[in-house]
């Protein structure tokens, strides 16, 4: 597994992470166990990041993350969770009261005395540039409630306000191969900056496994049922944004392309290792349902890919998804 340092944190972290908004239950039911050992087998494969929020599950993905430290007090992990959420996204809700509330909450959800980062939960883009927002998290910092904090953006103008100011950590956005804006526009400025990036929906919800069809169907309670018009949150999170049956389309080009590039590897890994091998990525947050695909996504951290690969990528962008969703993020 490689390692990275994650931005202004200064911790090194495994190149492929774990993401647990899964284990919230916002992707179909996953029992407790499955999502215990879904974190032993991540953990086991070289994974050293967990990425979660306050509102998975109102809390169960952080609770289940909770008892997995108390079981394993030396893993060494990094938790990054998020918050802002749990009230409208109204910007006069960003105040440090609420911020303490909720991160108090998140303490002892996780069974901790500091939260190791702390991401904004997609806010209103005017809380970016709010200096109250930034002294209120310093704040946090300085209380030891918190050891750092980052944001996590919709948008690229986000990230670049947030980049800009001195204390922020990381930046956490879509960035895959049907999302590719960030990679021009972010990842240059962060790494001048020294801000790491936290790379999500790496598989555009699962598009780039190659697996879905135009009859796949997915559970009532998974957002990729509930929210491809965005129903409930930005349609940007699901499916990256992208008409299903263009990204079905688009998706099976990818999963042809993975295979010349990687004969061995699965398009998901391939589609992993390719969002990782970006200069300024720190690391990349999969999700998993089961032990084996979390072990499978950790092998993307070791996994060599060819440079004409990241032409294929960019030609196949172009021609199918550029138009529908560069101008919108």
């Amino acid at each position: 597994m490689q390692t990275r340092t994650l931005g202004r944190t200064g911790r090194t972290v495994s190149a492929i992470g774990l993401g647990t908004w899964q284990l919230g239950a916002d992707w179909g039911e996953v029992d407790e166990a499955d999502a215990l050992a879904v974190l032993d087998a991540s953990h086991e494969a070289g994974v050293t990041v967990f990425d979660t929020a306050d509102v998975y599950g109102d809390g169960r993905s952080e609770s289940l993350i909770g008892r997995w430290l108390a079981a394993n007090p030396d893993a060494g992990v990094t938790v990054a969770t998020k918050m802002g959420r749990r009230m409208p996204q109204e910007h006069d809700n960003y105040v440090l009261e609420n911020f303490r509330a909720w991160t108090d909450r998140s303490r002892r959800n996780l069974g901790v005395d500091t939260l190791d980062l702390v991401q904004l939960h997609c806010p209103p883009t005017s809380v970016f540039v709010d200096d109250a927002v930034y002294d209120a998290l310093d704040t946090l910092v300085a209380d030891g409630a918190i050891a750092a904090y980052g944001v996590s953006v919709e948008k690229v103008d986000e990230a670049l306000a947030a980049i800009a100011r001195p204390n922020v950590a990381t930046v956490q956005i879509i960035l895959n191969a049907f999302r590719l804006k960030p990679v021009d526009e972010v990842l240059p400025v962060a790494e001048q900056y020294g801000v790491g990036v936290i790379a999500r929906v790496p598989l555009a919800s699962g598009l780039l496994s190659g697996r879905y069809t135009l009859d796949t169907e997915f559970a009532e309670n998974d957002h990729r049922s509930y929210n491809r018009h965005g129903e409930a949150f930005d349609v940007g999170e699901t499916f990256s944004g992208v008409d299903y049956a263009t990204g079905v389309r688009a998706a099976s080009e990818f999963a042809r392309l993975a295979r010349e590039a990687a004969p061995d590897a699965t398009p998901a890994q391939v589609a992993l290792a390719w969002v990782a091998r970006q200069s300024g990525v720190s690391t990349v947050i999969p999700g998993a349902r089961n032990p084996e695909q979390a072990r499978a996504n950790a092998a993307a951290g070791s996994l060599e890919l060819p440079d004409s690969f990241d032409a294929a990528v960019r030609d196949l962008y172009d021609r199918e998804i550029r138009a529908s969703v560069h101008h919108r993020w």
